[in-house]
């Protein structure tokens, strides 16, 4: 067993022989930042200021060699060979969320678009899932494989969850939920999970940039801001590749007109001429860096495909003036460990 000490903060936990330092931390109840808990979104990404490490399995583009050698790992991975200490943000709000199990009755299926399902999954009647706009649950399959999907009802409506599930070729739960789930079937979760959530402490303007069914933890960010009065401006640029992957958006335009705060962008790349499409096209995060060209200001929650969010984070920084601390994300990834094969 190695100890670990959180340089900031000052806090040390133990880390068990075998076990991640996140896994430890969260046992802890300290919570570090993570997203996918697999290697392949590098949300967990910290640096090692003393000590070393087994870095474990992950995707290489996540965590490169250059930056292992400046001291780098992610704390999803890394197992300790030693005593640490390490710089990494803590996450306040999360740990004192209990992480369940549960079953769930499915108790709607919906389709805004050929390749897209709306879940709905009604929970036992004397339970409820208490979590923060933006987490996600995982899908328990019945072999014990598991699927990451990300909440999109706001914890307000705590009786069900809400889940988006593009239908991906190949999929072992997509298949199930486009050519066999019925209602009243019975699903099985644990939750909730990451560190993707709204940070209420802050006056500061939210840009919210989505990409397809990234959009369902978004969804449950401004829903729940809504719901709690938050007031300071909220921009949502949402982008697909035609319209029809905005499938949401009559409810994205009804916020917009219910809400002075809040402004609506849809950006599609590659409209087809029978989709008559006048809006924005392009990449979505093109769109927000011509319309926020200084977002020193600004907050940015970003969701969706990696190659989306990874070019927000390093536009933003890099060219825009974002803070490096005020974008926070969550990576739509594939599992590096083929047993968890994407969904």
């Amino acid at each position: 067993m190695f100890k670990v000490t959180i340089q900031k903060s000052g806090h040390t936990f133990d880390v068990p022989d075998g076990d991640t330092v996140l896994a430890a931390s969260l046992a802890a109840g300290l919570t570090l930042p993570y997203g996918c808990r697999n290697g392949a979104c590098g949300a967990c990404k910290g640096k090692i200021v003393e000590g070393t490490v087994d870095y474990g399995a992950h995707q290489p583009y996540t965590l490169t060699e250059s930056e292992k050698q400046s001291g780098h790992a992610l704390f999803c991975c890394a197992k300790p060979l030693s005593d640490l200490v390490i710089d990494a943000r803590e996450i306040g709000g999360v740990g004192e969320i209990q992480v369940k199990k549960l079953p769930a009755r499915v108790q709607s299926i919906t389709r805004p678009a050929p390749d897209v399902a709306v879940l709905e999954l009604k929970l036992p009647a004397n339970e409820r899932l208490q979590f923060l706009a933006g987490q996600y649950v995982e899908i328990i399959m019945r072999d014990g494989k598991r699927r990451a999907y990300s909440m999109a009802n706001p914890p307000h409506v705590d009786a069900i969850v809400e889940l988006h599930v593009r239908n991906m070729k190949g999929g072992a739960f997509t298949e199930y939920v486009f050519n066999a789930m019925k209602e009243k079937d019975i699903l099985r979760f644990e939750g909730p999970l990451g560190t993707f959530f709204l940070r209420e402490d802050s006056d500061k303007p939210m840009v919210l940039v989505a990409s397809g069914t990234g959009f369902a933890p978004i969804k449950a960010i401004i829903e729940h801001a809504f719901h709690v009065g938050i007031e300071r401006p909220m921009v949502l640029y949402w982008g697909g590749r035609r319209p029809a992957d905005l499938y949401l958006a009559s409810l994205a335009e009804g916020w917009q007109r219910e809400h002075p705060n809040f402004r609506y962008v849809p950006v599609v790349s590659d409209a087809e001429p029978d989709d008559a499409w006048s809006g924005r096209t392009g990449f979505v995060h093109r769109a927000v860096m011509e319309d926020f060209p200084d977002l020193s200001g600004h907050q940015v929650y970003a969701c969706g495909a990696p190659v989306v969010v990874e070019a927000a984070h390093r536009d933003f920084t890099t060219q825009c003036g974002l803070p490096d601390d005020e974008f926070y994300s969550d990576a739509f990834t594939p599992s590096v460990d083929p047993a968890k094969a994407p969904a």
